[in-house]
């Protein structure tokens, strides 16, 4: 069974497209392309299965067109609709770059200075030019690599210089 914290959602499918089983995907985090990966893992109702796929295809720089093994209709592939994606977080790993933002949601932010806990990664803003960690408790902190001291994958620990008064906002 596939857990929650071995994954970081990706993005979403969309509507099924033509006949034959394809379905839109509308990512957020292109590793799939990135990393050799076999399957991409699919949230349906509340369980994470995952799905192999047969092949995919860009039509632009969010949207993917994927053909899933053993989807074969465009009423299988509709059933797909509205699922979110999830990524291995073990096969991101892999890859030897810095790692995606996406990747870092769920990670606990350390502040560098005091060693206190400061809060866990619940999304990523990236609406503007400031990329920002939202935190669970609604608290948002700027994701800029100035302030990024360390970032340990395996523990899924982020080190930050987080300039003082900030978390007073």
């Amino acid at each position: 069974m596939i857990k929650q914290e071995e994954v970081y959602k990706i993005g979403r499918l969309g509507k099924a497209h033509g006949v034959k089983g394809e379905v839109s995907f509308l990512f957020d985090d292109d590793v799939f392309d990135r990393v050799e990966a076999d399957y991409l893992v699919l949230e349906i109702d509340g369980i994470l299965v995952p799905f192999f796929m047969e092949e995919y295809r860009f039509r632009n720089d969010a949207v993917c067109l994927v053909k899933f093994c053993e989807v074969d209709t465009q009423q299988r592939a509709s059933e797909l609709t509205g699922c979110d994606v999830y990524f291995p977080r073990a096969l991101a790993d892999e890859a030897d770059e810095t790692p995606s933002l996406a990747s870092l949601v769920g990670f606990r932010i350390t502040d560098a200075a005091t060693g206190k806990a400061v809060g866990t990664i619940a999304d990523i803003d990236d609406q503007t030019q400031n990329i920002l960690f939202e935190l669970e408790g609604g608290q948002l902190i700027p994701a800029n690599d100035d302030l990024i001291e360390d970032i340990d994958m395996g523990s899924q620990q982020i080190t930050m210089n987080i300039p003082e008064g900030l978390l007073d906002i």
